[in-house]
């Protein structure tokens, strides 16, 4: 069973999600070195990424209510 992904992990697969996009040679090869994670953990995330992003597209799960700064100082 993997262990949970911190934040610093999550923030960095985005970023290199979008540095190394399908076209990329050994997409996830540099993703998993960028984060830290074997090949098939970065893998795995990623599918479990697309089913959140298609649960809350097809509105099975409610956008995340953020909380707002309404200083603007």
């Amino acid at each position: 069973m993997a262990s949970s992904w911190t934040p610093r992990q999550n923030k960095l697969f985005e970023q290199a999600l979008a540095l190394y996009d399908r076209e990329t040679p050994d997409r996830w090869q540099n993703v998993a070195k960028v984060v830290g994670r074997s090949v098939e953990e970065v893998k795995r995330h990623y599918e479990i990424l697309k089913e959140d992003v298609e649960r809350i597209e097809h509105g099975q799960i409610p956008f995340p209510r953020y909380r707002t700064n309404t200083n603007n100082t």
